[in-house]
């Protein structure tokens, strides 16, 4: 077989990478649905039942969190396990292990098969993508190792539990971290560690790091002294990501500082670390140590802007990303200034990336409302919660005022498309719908029009 290998037979199936991207995940939803559904797979050695299986593993390959069961008291440790690989598969995504999976065995990657690869990895240059992808691997099997050497060492010494018990817990919960999945072993969540700095920062910092986007993450390292240097990626992104963070941990001390049933009981350096790991969660890992459901409602939409918002490109987590939310800025500032072209730092941004900034939120912006409505119409809960609910699953988070598995079938089954849609990307899954890219070969006459 020519260059490329069984990948591009494979891939030459497809007209585009997104729609090999949004039937690779597919695909491993399907699968981890068939082995959830097992018996084998929960405690009680009976089926789950297709739907709570389906929503679990869409979660799970999502990297979203939201549960209909507990995740330690329904599934056993064999379902457990098949839980933390679909996270570990959806977090990498499909295309970046299976082009790695081609670079080890074929020792070479073809054309149409790196461009799939850079699909998913949000590359800038195709020639790189072999490196990038081995990057990106060992970068996170590093950094899921060193939190659960952390993690797993202070489940060991500060509450006791035998080793093999605090390697699974410490594995477990680096993996959920840095993938952002937010599936925790605990019925409350984190709500237990509150106020551990030892269990509470690593998962934070990985859920950030796995969040920032693994281009950002490279560029970073590559020339974290000159920041001068960095691209619009990567200025777009820590600056925002750092307001965002500043800001999130500032609105929850102040809305929650007095709610005895959140930040209320805690003292000062509790609030503080509470606070702060509230406004991380929602980039989008859906761990929480304090009681959602008991939140004020302004904390409530605070945490719904930034769940919307998510993290990083190419990184692990949803939403419409940081960088969408930054260059919405750059644009709207250019705008009101009148000036014709968009300019971050000495770089000017391009057309296209405009476009698709915008085209991102109004599509994600209608969904959102929509699905909202709908899950309004079809359960009796409030507006707070559907919302809640909704964005949350959108931007692939987890958080939950806990109504997840009451809101009936029709409206889990919602939640599961909100969720899928929400990983692979309102543009990537029209794209991968779409036959083939159309090119307009003529151009019409411009005509101004009155806006507003």
């Amino acid at each position: 077989m020519k260059s490329g290998g069984w990948a591009g037979a494979v891939f030459g199936r497809f007209q585009h990478p997104a729609q090999v991207i949004a039937t690779g995940f597919g695909t491993a939803i399907l699968l981890g649905t068939l082995v959830l559904a097992l018996p084998i797979a929960t405690e009680s050695g009976s089926s789950a039942g297709l739907l709570t299986a389906l929503f679990t593993a869409t979660s799970a390959v999502c990297v979203t969190g939201l549960v209909v069961v507990d995740t330690a008291g329904h599934w056993s440790v064999f379902g457990e396990v098949v839980i933390a690989a679909l996270i570990q598969v959806g977090g990498l995504g499909i295309m970046t292990l299976a082009t790695l999976f081609t670079v080890l065995v074929a020792g070479r990657l073809g054309l149409r098969a790196r461009m799939f690869a850079q699909a998913e990895t949000k590359t800038l240059s195709m020639s790189d993508v072999r490196r990038v992808v081995r990057s990106v691997v060992l970068f996170s099997l590093v950094s899921e190792a060193v939190v659960a050497v952390v993690l797993t060492g202070r489940f060991l010494i500060g509450y006791g539990e035998p080793f093999g018990r605090a390697v699974y817990l410490g594995a477990f919960h680096a993996v959920s971290a840095f993938n952002n999945a937010g599936f925790a072993l605990w019925g409350d969540s984190l709500m237990r560690f509150v106020t551990d700095p030892w269990i509470c920062l690593p998962i934070a910092t990985a859920v950030i790091v796995g969040g920032l986007g693994f281009p950002v993450v490279f560029e970073l390292a590559r020339s974290w002294r000159h920041p001068s240097r960095w691209s619009i990626l990567a200025r777009v992104s820590v600056a925002v990501t750092l307001v965002l963070l500043t800001l999130g941990t500032l609105v929850f001390l102040a809305t929650e500082w007095r709610n005895p049933a959140t930040l209320g009981r805690l003292d000062e350096s509790g609030k503080l670390l509470a606070a702060f790991f509230a406004a991380v969660m929602p980039r989008t890992a859906g761990f929480n140590s304090l009681d959602i459901a008991q939140m004020y409602p302004t904390s409530l939409l605070a945490t719904d802007v930034l769940m919307f918002i998510g993290g990083g490109s190419a990184g692990t987590a949803g939403g419409i990303k940081v960088t969408t939310f930054g260059l919405l800025a750059f644009i709207i500032w250019a705008e009101m200034r009148g000036e014709p072209r968009v300019n971050i730092g000495h770089r000017r941004l391009a057309n296209s990336a405009q476009r698709q900034a915008v085209s991102i939120a109004v599509i994600s912006i209608g969904l959102v409302v929509i699905c909202t409505y709908a899950l309004l119409a079809l359960t009796p809960h409030s507006l707070d919660a559907a919302l809640f609910e909704v964005v949350s699953a959108f931007g692939t988070v987890g958080l939950s005022t806990g109504i997840t598995a009451s809101v009936g079938t029709t409206g889990q089954v919602l939640l599961v498309l909100l969720m899928f849609v929400g990983r692979i990307g309102p543009l990537t899954l029209g794209s991968a719908l779409a036959l083939k890219e159309r090119t307009r070969r003529y151009e019409l006459p411009e005509e101004p029009v009155i806006l507003g």
